[in-house]
């Protein structure tokens, strides 16, 4: 399954293969994010976690937010342009599907 994700990517010209050195595959049971409990303290934690220098969350389960899989990618491609840039901001990432209109509705 890795194996075939890195040539993937190596078809649409983001890496070559021979590069990869180890992979890890996660399988998640429930990918919906959970939005009872404490959801209401989700600030508090999201502003903890983005003074973590290297850490950048990202689609559904990074982000516990509702992202179809346009906003998932969206924010894994914004999260590889910060840390290419160098830039810690996290906002842009943040930003994504933040309008509350489900497309998929539509």
């Amino acid at each position: 399954m890795a194996r075939c994700a890195a040539e993937e990517l190596q078809k649409i010209g983001l890496i070559d293969v021979a590069d990869v050195l180890d992979s890890h595959v996660v399988r998640v049971q429930k990918t919906y994010p959970a939005y009872f409990g404490a959801y209401h303290d989700f600030d508090i934690i999201r502003k903890y976690v983005d003074e973590i220098e290297n850490l950048y969350l990202v689609g559904r389960n990074g982000m516990h937010r509702y992202n179809n899989q346009d906003h998932s990618m969206l924010t894994a491609k914004l999260a590889v342009d910060a840390i290419i840039n160098g830039s810690r901001d996290k906002s842009a990432i943040w930003n994504v599907n933040i309008d509350d209109d489900y497309h998929e509705e539509k």
